[in-house]
């Protein structure tokens, strides 16, 4: 139970990092309102936000849907972005 504990708060954290790296990338090199977009979207996976979901809904979302919510956006987002023009990605 802990190490799931562990491996569901890393996970979160890694796309967290990953997210808000994108939107302050976006935000300053591309546009600011994708950079926002992504901004908040890195808030969705802070271990934080799922404990204030449980608190007020009872809901909490399931890691592998975290996993693959953030692979699909992350691959879009490498893949057509304005990021991966500059870069040449």
């Amino acid at each position: 139970m802990m190490a799931r504990l562990f491996l569901s708060n890393f996970v979160s954290c890694v796309l967290t990092a990953i997210f808000l790296l994108l939107g302050v990338m976006n935000f300053i090199l591309v546009h600011p309102v994708p950079g926002i977009f992504y901004i908040l979207f890195a808030c969705i996976f802070t271990p934080p936000f799922n404990t204030l979901l449980n608190h007020k809904t009872g809901w909490v979302i399931p890691l592998w849907i975290k996993i693959i919510l953030g692979l699909v956006i992350l691959w879009g987002t490498l893949a057509v972005g304005d990021l991966a023009e500059i870069y040449g990605l």
